[in-house]
């Protein structure tokens, strides 16, 4: 499955460099156009992929990369108003609250294939039962711009409370290549979901008894749950 990321240059660095290590994929940059200027009937000319990843900020140009009528991934979204109309246009063109967010469910076969390596992540934990610490991570599945393998290096070797989960959160974060620009992705929600996916992980190996850390998880639910409400 080839993939291209497409991009007027700005992001998706990251990604390519992550993406490109398990699938074909393509650089595919395209012209810097100002967000204030209307682009009438304009097209893009580019190499044919089977899925298109794209990190346009100009609207008229993420329309354009729709009417390819090829599966798309959008890195950065303009909202909900405007994702219905791209969906009008091509029914296979997703965007999700965070890159980070994307799970094997779509129904899409290069989406979810893609889904399967990069997305939502998944870790598999080896406990020290003993001194409760965390013996070893692997990383199933990664975010595509990569900050889910940054973060375990912060919390293997630690004990699991919630101010060395919060700093394993922190490392995501300032790794975590989310664009500022629109309703797109955003740093605080990549740093709860990847919280999230790692106490996902290590549910069935430790018995969550202590008081602190049972409201931690709770308050960590709580903000993830008010984040998706907002957007």
């Amino acid at each position: 499955m080839k993939i291209g990321i497409v991009t007027d240059g700005k992001y998706g660095e990251r990604a390519f460099e992550n993406i490109q290590r398990i699938f074909s994929c393509e650089w595919i940059q395209v012209e810097e156009i100002s967000s204030s200027q209307i682009l009438d009937d304009y097209k893009l000319e580019i190499p044919e992929c089977d899925l298109y990843i794209s990190y346009l900020r100009h609207p008229d140009q993420v329309i354009a990369l729709a009417e390819l009528g090829k599966p798309t991934l959008l890195g950065i979204s303009f909202g909900a108003g405007f994702f219905k109309q791209i969906h009008e246009i091509n029914q296979e063109v997703l965007a999700f609250p965070t890159m980070c967010s994307l799970e094997p469910n779509t129904g899409i076969f290069e989406i979810d294939t893609f889904a399967h390596y990069f997305g939502r992540p998944k870790y598999v934990c080896e406990l020290d039962e003993q001194e409760k610490k965390i013996k070893k991570i692997e990383i199933i599945r990664s975010s595509p711009c990569g900050s889910s393998k940054v973060g375990p290096n912060f919390i293997k070797l630690k004990e699991i409370s919630p101010t060395n989960l919060q700093d394993f959160a922190i490392h995501v974060c300032h790794e975590c290549r989310a664009p500022r620009f629109g309703r797109t992705c955003d740093k605080e929600l990549s740093g709860l979901i990847h919280i999230r996916s790692l106490l996902g992980s290590l549910k069935n190996k430790y018995d969550f008894k202590d008081e602190t850390i049972l409201k931690f998880i709770e308050e960590i639910e709580k903000e993830y749950n008010t984040r998706l409400e907002k957007r």
